[in-house]
């Protein structure tokens, strides 16, 4: 018996490679979710992981980082905040400061 597969349809979903509870730190909104900036989860809505292992979603950290009081802090623990580039993490951590203004 030949069977033809006349038409497929697949789905694919994605998520975030940390614990599935973690919320972030500023807005307290699951990663799984959107910031209150964004609309959609996804790349527009990414997240930056500090050397101090806190996650958050990027623009909460970036606009976290712009005010003085943050004096670049992670607002979690209060270490220096230095992002990781977690695209380059199998040849090491990429630490870069991220500039405070």
């Amino acid at each position: 018996m030949k069977v033809t597969i006349k038409e497929w349809n697949s789905v694919a979903t994605w998520q975030w490679d940390i614990p599935e509870d973690d919320v972030c730190g500023i807005c307290q909104v699951h990663f799984d979710g959107t910031c209150p900036t964004c609309k959609y989860p996804g790349d527009d809505c990414s997240l930056l992981s500090g050397k101090c292992g806190h996650s958050f979603h990027m623009h909460c950290i970036m606009e976290w980082i712009k005010q003085e009081s943050a004096k670049g802090q992670c607002p979690m623990c209060r270490q220096p905040f230095e992002w990781q580039d977690q695209a380059n993490e199998t040849d090491g951590p990429n630490e870069t400061p991220i500039p405070t203004e």
